[in-house]
């Protein structure tokens, strides 16, 4: 069977460059005689995957040396609390609530500490993002706490909180390796992999090094963020394979894609196309304010619960698969992340064009 494009909000798709190395190396990596999947985390050939994973990611990001970089598991979901138990000293964060996630963020830290709400889009289904007044802004919080990209509702922040001396705490799951970042602005970044980084099961936490130690002595071993930081995220096995294919993304990224600019470029021409469709058609319509769109996540509808549900079952007959909308929104979402190929956006659009004709 051909392969489909994926538009899942994910697990997403993979680049097939890293599918087919992975699928080499499955029964003998490097002349180990072993998969990686087999290999102990403690042996020489794995200390040079992770460390390779991690010399990588630095030079690709842009790390400073005053940060920490950390391979751990849970899920972005398990930041929600790591990130309060590790960052809380007063007992008090700011918070901007742009869709799921962050709720869910606020929702964990309040068990914790004051979670103050400094900005909300709600009331439009969070299909924007909130303007921001410093002036709600505690000077004396522990960490400010945004979601970067809203995987659900296709919105962006384009432009950063001023946060002052107060740590600026990003959830970056759906749109890390997207494009260039100023790691310097964040006291931590933190995303899930599964959406352009590799497969789930691997979470990597980016944090200032200050910001690690502070824990008091009720936060469980390994939700301290020092546990992972002194053991170099080997305190208990890592997961390893998921690490091996994030080294096998990050080489793709900068051997065939140019780094996170020549990235950024493809994305940008990748949902420019889009979006330049949904703006000119008659039928499909986007959800988002244009000023706050994603490059990653691109939510749309056609107004007819009916013709929605006609359009998603004949895309995936026709090989563009995952393309309904999440619950809370309904309607369709193409989730366009680094390893959609340009050919996928543009045969998706071709497709919908058709389908307008037909239906429109």
């Amino acid at each position: 069977m051909a392969r489909v494009y994926n538009f899942s909000a994910g697990p997403s798709m993979l680049p097939e460059a890293v599918l087919r190395r992975a699928a080499d190396e499955m029964l003998d990596y490097g002349g180990s005689g072993q998969s990686v999947m087999e290999m102990s985390h403690r042996s020489k050939e794995y200390g040079e995957i992770i460390g390779g994973c991690e010399a990588l990611l630095r030079s690709t990001m842009g790390i400073p040396d005053n940060y920490k970089v950390l391979f751990l598991q849970g899920g972005a979901s398990s930041q929600f609390a790591m990130v309060p138990l590790n960052l809380r000293k007063g007992g008090k964060a700011d918070f901007v609530l742009t869709g799921q996630w962050a709720k869910k963020a606020h929702s964990e830290a309040k068990k914790f500490l004051c979670a103050n709400v400094v900005a909300d889009s709600s009331d439009k289904t969070f299909s924007y993002i909130p303007k921001l007044d410093p002036q709600k802004f505690d000077p004396d919080a522990d960490y400010f706490h945004i979601c970067y990209n809203n995987t659900i509702y296709g919105t962006c922040f384009h432009a950063l909180p001023d946060t002052g001396k107060v740590p600026l705490v990003a959830d970056m799951s759906s749109c890390i390796l997207s494009e260039p970042v100023d790691v310097s602005r964040f006291g931590v970044i933190y995303a899930g992999a599964q959406k352009n980084m590799g497969p789930a099961g691997l979470t990597v936490v980016i944090i200032r090094e200050d910001l690690i130690g502070n824990a008091d002595e009720s936060v469980p071993t390994m939700f301290n963020y020092k546990t992972h930081a002194d053991n170099d995220s080997m305190y208990n096995t890592p997961p390893t394979y998921a690490i091996y294919i994030c080294k096998l993304v990050l080489e793709w990224l900068r051997d065939e894609m140019g780094g996170l600019s020549g990235m950024k470029a493809q994305n940008e021409r990748k949902a420019g196309m889009f979006y330049d469709y949904l703006d000119s058609s008659a039928l499909f319509k986007g959800t988002v304010d244009k000023a706050d769109r994603s490059l990653m996540n691109i939510p749309f509808v056609t107004g007819d619960e009916e013709l929605d549900k006609k359009f998603v079952k004949e895309a995936a007959a026709a090989g563009f698969v995952n393309l309904k909308g999440h619950r809370s929104v309904g309607g369709m979402r193409a989730s366009i992340y680094n390893a959609m190929p340009v050919e996928g956006v543009i045969k998706l659009i071709e497709f919908m064009k058709e389908f307008e004709r037909q239906n429109g």
